[in-house]
């Protein structure tokens, strides 16, 4: 009777090695493929960014004239962007500043209206 324990428990403890083993591997070459599809994609990321770089030294070498304004022109419109969101974050700022202002009024003097 301990015999056939001792060797289900066996059996059972090598089919659990066994499992344990194949899901490893799995791991393994689940891990594999992904490092091979990061590797892939950062050559392709590569090949693109040079062509992109080539591109654009062939368009700039054709079109002087043309990329200095539309690189004027974008630069102009980042400046306008920037300053309009400046100015309107520094304009809810004051309002905010002023609200506070007001309720610290009216709430020491306990004045209705003020």
């Amino acid at each position: 009777m301990t015999e056939s324990m001792f060797e289900q428990t066996s059996e059972h403890i090598a089919d659990a090695a066994h499992k344990a083993s194949r899901a490893a591997s799995s791991v393994a070459d689940a891990l594999e493929d992904g490092v091979g599809a990061a590797r892939r994609a950062a050559k392709q990321g590569c090949y693109a960014a040079a062509e992109i770089y080539d591109d654009t030294k062939r368009r700039v070498q054709r079109h002087p004239i043309e990329t200095v304004v539309a690189t004027f022109a974008v630069g102009i419109a980042a400046g306008t962007a920037i300053s309009w969101i400046m100015r309107r974050k520094h304009l809810c700022c004051k309002a905010e500043a002023r609200e506070k202002a007001h309720e610290s009024c009216c709430s020491s003097r306990d004045v209705t209206g003020c």
